[in-house]
């Protein structure tokens, strides 16, 4: 009889309390756990919509600051024309620089 009351006064004193301690830290750790996930998906969800609006800033510069092909066409015949003007100028000297100088022959 006595042993088992010596138990019902561990259960009862020790036990009893000590589980219910334990009980109470685990829901504790539990909901800061929680609460941590849920700041950590709000913190994620900001960073999203941050790094999507500089992607899109991003992408409106680029296209404002990159030529059209049709421009860079306009470009290449410009440039082919006048090349071509400068070749066409260096070859008349160089007929006029031979008809000064003519060449020995060998």
């Amino acid at each position: 009889m006595e042993n088992s009351i010596d138990l019902l006064w561990w259960v009862s004193v020790i036990d009893i309390p000590a589980l219910t301690a334990l009980f109470g830290l685990i829901w504790h750790v539990k909901q800061k756990g929680e609460e941590a996930v849920i700041e950590m998906h709000r913190l994620v969800d900001n960073r999203v919509m941050q790094l999507r609006e500089a992607l899109s800033a991003h992408k409106l510069e680029t296209a404002k600051s990159y030529a059209r092909l049709s421009h860079v066409h306009a470009l290449e015949d410009r440039l082919t024309s006048h090349l071509l003007r400068i070749e066409a100028k260096l070859d008349r000297t160089a007929l006029k620089t031979e008809a000064f100088h003519p060449t020995k022959n060998v």
